[in-house]
């Protein structure tokens, strides 16, 4: 079976899960009293990095990576991701890191809060700040999420090293076709069912994107009330939240090698936030969100109460695939079979933030 490795950011530290002949082992914390927003596994090289978004209460943020999957840390001895003077703002924190496509095997992105997003050619030795979207037109009102104004989705076209798609907490969809350089909205058909105009240009709260693995101008977005796909890499978005128990959640993975199969975690919302009907389950769809099923086999049964946030949720590129996600009562969970059946991997951590696997050799 597959070596995978599986790092867990939670709010007090980082614990790395390795798969051996079907049995995991879990290391940590990494990082104690440091809370892992965001985890970057970058294997486009020989030499797997892992990249770790961390913040210090005493030090403030900052990009941490390691060469030998999470035995040894590096910090560069300069910040990583430092806001320009000119904004008159600092990194408040790193909400992504985000290996770009193999056209590109060196670059790697940031996402960050207050809403930058930052690029850097040395696989997060240091980062520069994507300047054109920092200084888009509508930034004036881009108004911040529950949780900051983050850039906290990235996504790359491994056709197309130019081609980059963002979402902002809580400022939509923004697309560039030419690496950064400019910048469009591209929230067409999502609705901001909170605002006094419910389709507007940008200000719709998306809470994470995921890309199709095999049509990848295929992408799917869980929204703030609203499950959506795009066909054309985010021009226009449908509505696919028929057949869901509630259409809020945070967190959507979509499979490594399937066309069309994609997975969530429902929850209920605005006042409580749990899952839907109180029952721990991943819903997936095998037909692009034609229709969705309950993947509960092996999950607990009682009522449960374990929210999933937007990046707790997490495939690896095993076949079959590996599917993962963590919440905020400290549990982690894993299915080996493409979600059919699952096991608990962990329980009592540290509320988990964000998860991120993959195979390692």
């Amino acid at each position: 079976m597959t070596e995978v490795l599986l790092a867990v950011g939670t709010r007090k530290g980082l614990f790395v899960g390795r798969r051996r002949r079907g049995d995991w082992e879990l290391s940590g914390p990494h990082f104690p009293a440091q809370a892992v927003y965001s985890i970057g596994i970058d294997s486009r090289r020989e030499t797997p990095r892992v990249l770790v978004g961390a913040d210090s209460a005493h030090w403030g943020p900052s990009v941490f990576h390691s060469d030998d999957l999470g035995e040894t840390w590096h910090e560069p001895a300069r910040p990583a991701v430092k806001y320009p003077e000119y904004t008159g703002t600092s990194l408040e924190r790193v909400w992504q890191l985000h290996p770009a496509g193999p056209a590109a095997p060196d670059v790697v992105y940031a996402g960050t809060e207050p809403g930058g997003l930052f690029r850097s050619e040395d696989r997060g030795e240091t980062f520069e700040m994507v300047r054109a979207l920092w200084e888009h037109p509508s930034r004036e009102r881009w108004v911040p999420g529950g949780g900051g104004l983050a850039v906290h989705t990235v996504i790359t076209d491994p056709r197309d090293a130019d081609a980059v798609t963002v979402a902002v907490s809580a400022a939509g969809v923004f697309r560039s076709a030419d690496g950064g350089a400019s910048w469009e909205p591209s929230n067409t058909g999502v609705k901001a069912s909170f605002l006094p105009d419910e389709h507007p240009e940008f200000g719709q709260c998306v809470h994470k994107i995921a890309q199709d693995a095999v049509n990848r101008d295929r992408l799917y977005l869980q929204n703030h009330w609203g499950v959506y796909r795009s066909d054309d890499a985010g021009a226009r978005w449908t509505d696919i939240g028929t057949g869901l128990p509630t259409d809020f959640g945070f967190a959507v993975a979509a499979h490594p090698h399937r066309a069309d199969t994609a997975y969530l975690f429902p929850i209920t919302a605005d006042a409580d936030r749990v899952p839907a009907d109180h029952r721990c389950r991943v819903f997936r769809t095998s037909d692009a969100g034609a229709s969705w099923e309950p993947l509960s086999h092996g999950l607990p049964e009682e009522d449960h109460y374990g929210t999933v946030l937007r990046d707790a949720l997490c495939v690896d590129d095993t076949g079959p695939a590996g599917v993962y996600f963590g919440n905020r009562n400290g549990e982690v969970y894993a299915s080996a079979d493409d979600g059919d059946s699952w096991q608990q991997l962990a329980a009592h951590l540290p509320d988990v933030l964000c998860v991120r696997a993959s195979a390692v050799a």
